[in-house]
This record gives structure tokens, sequence and C-alpha cells, in this order.
């Protein structure tokens, strides 16, 4: 069987608007997905703790409580779902802190459902794309297990990250995706729109922060002093470069 079709496809929709979620939830049942439905962070906690869920549609504007702060608990898990943020907050600023704190991508109400089950499909194609060969494009790096850098090593089927000390780092799909772009073309700037299309397979807007909040987060593990990074560099214009001698990188 193919590796994508074990993946689990179950969908938690976290909203308070009752009508809504079934809504949403029966247009991702014709999608494919199962859904679960939680009104709260405490029923959505619950439902996380005993069910297989992939996939979270988060909205940040839940009642009494904060969908950011919601996010960040989800993210503490170490094998946490991928999230996807569904708001009515459009301001740039409200984008960036969930993005932030690890949501893979977001969707501002009123949206399509077409809309919503394709990024839905886009974030689930990521997190397999790893052992489906669907994201590894160098030919010589069929299906790479692990990758080797400065120490540094990337397991690509737990999509974790390893420091030269041994801590394990657990990256949101959207970074890891990012990073996998810049191993595998080592010394050579990648335009954002390049990295945009890898991480979120969207085109990129004038004002889409999604992968400098991406760069930031992994310099915040990879770098000693983020304010100069060494290893993830910024080039004017052009994009971000891992710059690293590609004898550096080791496959496995």
């Amino acid at each position: 069987m193919d590796e994508q079709k074990k993946l689990p496809r179950s969908v938690l929709i976290i909203e308070d608007d009752l009508e809504l979620a079934e809504l949403v939830a029966q247009e991702l049942r014709v999608g494919g997905f199962t859904t679960y439905i939680a009104q709260s962070g405490r029923e959505a906690a619950k439902i996380l703790k005993e069910s297989t869920i992939s996939l979270v549609l988060l909205d940040l504007m839940l009642p009494g409580e904060d969908g950011l702060e919601i996010c960040k608990q989800i993210r503490r898990h170490e094998h946490s779902p991928a999230i996807i943020m569904v708001t009515a907050r459009g301001e740039l600023a409200d984008k960036v802190a969930g993005l932030e704190l690890g949501a893979d991508d977001y969707v501002v109400k009123p949206f399509e459902a077409r809309e919503l089950l394709a990024r839905c499909k886009a974030v689930m194609r990521r997190q397999g794309g790893a052992s489906t060969n669907q994201v590894i494009s160098a030919p010589h790096m069929a299906e790479p297990v692990r990758y080797g850098f400065l120490g540094w090593q990337l397991d690509m089927k737990a999509r974790l990250l390893y420091s030269p000390e041994g801590v394990t780092i657990s990256l949101p799909n959207s970074d890891f995706h990012v990073l996998v772009a810049l191993i595998e073309a080592p010394n050579k700037v990648l335009p954002r729109a390049l990295l945009l299309e890898r991480a979120f397979s969207r085109s990129m807007s004038y004002e889409d922060r999604a992968v400098d909040v991406c760069i930031s987060r992994l310099r915040q593990h990879l770098e000693k002093d983020r304010s100069k990074p060494e290893l993830i560099r910024t080039v004017r214009n052009e994009g971000y470069v891992l710059y690293v001698d590609p004898t550096q990188v080791s496959v496995q």
C-alpha cells in the first residue's frame, strides 16, 4: 500500500459556532477526511488525547479563550498535528503571531469551502511528503532517511532535528520543508517565493511574511546569535541561503 494512504486523515475543528463547524465538517468529509468538532480548548484537549488527529482547524476567536494559547499548547506535544488557523482576524500581525507559534497555514473568514479543502489537502501532502518523495527533488537524494550538517541531524521520517549536543527538536511542517529545501541546495540562494511554495503550497503576496517567520524559528534553533546569523543567511532582495559547503552535508 502507498505510504501516503496509510497516513491518518482526521481533522479536529475547534470552532465555537457549531453551525459553521458542521458545515466545514461536511465539506471535509466529502473531501475524504474524518472530522471531530470541539467548541472549546478543553473539548479539543480531550479529543487530542483520545484520538489520532493529523490536522487541526483552529479558530483564534473562541469566546473567553486565547486561540494563540491553544495553538501553543498543541505545539508542545512532540508529535503534534498540523495546524491551520481559521479566523476573522485578517491583520498581518495576527497571521504572523500564529505562524510564529507553529501554525502551518491560515485561512481568513469568510472563506470558500474549496479553498479550505485545498489548504487541508496541501498541508496533509506536506505532512507525508518526506516519505513519499513528493517534496524531495534532488535525483541523487531519492529517499534520504537523515541529513547531517555541521553536527546537526535532520530525521526525515520522524521530522525531528537533533542538535550537536543531542537535543531533540520537533519542527512544524512549514519549518521542516523550508529546512529541507535549504539543505538540498547548500550555498545556493533560494528565493522566498520558492520556499513559500515548498512550505505552504501557495504563491506569495506582497506582505506575506510566512517564510520569514519559518526562517526566524529555524534560526532560534540553529544559530548561536540569531541577530547575527551565520548558518542561514539573508541575501537582500533575493532570498535565503544555507551557508554550508556541499561536502559538509551528509545523506543516510
